[in-house]
């Protein structure tokens, strides 16, 4: 990331709006942008989808290739994810060595993912202890405008619930030939949901825009699953220097039901 930093000013003044219960695009303190979903983004992916969250657009494909299983696991097929944070996005990420939020980003998403249980890793294994299906996650942000955490969690649900396992052909290998038709085995009912929130003063928000987020003093990421209409926590992990006290955790978990019930229908709705 660049050093480009919000002022002072603008840090007193959204933390004084949000005092009042304020945002500058009118939304209420834990409303989230509008949402839109869009499939089969990539004819080269096994499975790609595009996420619109108010101004922050991420793209996501699924690519599917052979690996050896992991010691610990020989009979289950493995799972990568990946960001590539270009200029593209934000004047705020910079070509090199990938930075803090380059690493952090694919970590909770795979992190979310991977304990949810949505994928039927077991499904995805071809000779025990020798061959496996390797399921990989690439998230592209197209533009950052706050929250590509969320924004990518739901980009590559979205991607993985269209994903398709290429056809083998007689010799072993891949037939690019042939249209790949069995989709990925995933675990029927089980949608994994990022929900982040941040902290600046004594206000509690979700979905920052990008200035909202790079004023805020600290943020806590969730990974959450809905399966057979309950509700589970797989994951959590915080950033920055604020402490999120008894009484802001409980207020955190009072809102937990209500968005991760709103966000699961928007996911459903177009899947």
């Amino acid at each position: 990331m660049s050093s480009m930093e919000v002022s002072n000013l603008t840090r007193e003044t959204l933390k004084k709006m949000f005092s009042e219960g304020k945002r500058f695009d009118s939304r209420e303190l834990n409303d989230f942008r509008d949402l839109t979903i869009e499939f089969d983004v990539s004819n080269k992916a096994e499975g790609s989808a595009r996420v619109r969250l108010g101004q922050t657009e991420v793209v996501v494909g699924i690519k599917l290739g052979f690996g050896e299983p992991y010691p610990d696991s020989p009979d289950k097929g493995n799972l990568m994810v990946s960001g590539d944070f270009l200029p593209l996005a934000s004047p705020r990420f910079e070509q090199g060595p990938p930075k803090y939020d380059a690493i952090e980003l694919p970590r909770l998403v795979d992190r979310a993912i991977r304990e949810s249980g949505m994928i039927d890793l077991p499904k995805l294994c071809i000779t025990e202890g020798e061959k496996v299906w390797t399921v990989f996650i690439d998230v592209y942000p197209i533009n950052d405008d706050g929250n590509l955490i969320d924004a990518a969690c739901l980009a590559a649900v979205a991607a993985l619930s269209k994903a398709k396992i290429p056809v083998l052909g007689s010799d072993g290998k891949i037939d690019f030939d042939k249209p790949a038709k069995d989709p990925l085995p995933l675990s029927e009912g089980i949608v994994p949901i990022s929900l982040s929130f941040f902290k600046l003063g004594d206000s509690i928000f979700l979905d920052p825009t990008r200035e909202e987020q790079e004023a805020s003093e600290a943020r806590i990421t969730f990974g959450f699953s809905t399966w057979n209409g309950q509700l589970m926590s797989n994951s959590c992990q915080k950033y920055g220097d604020a402490v999120f006290t008894q009484e802001d955790v409980e207020k955190m978990m009072s809102l937990v039901p209500k968005k991760i019930e709103e966000l699961d229908k928007k996911l459903k709705a177009n899947l």
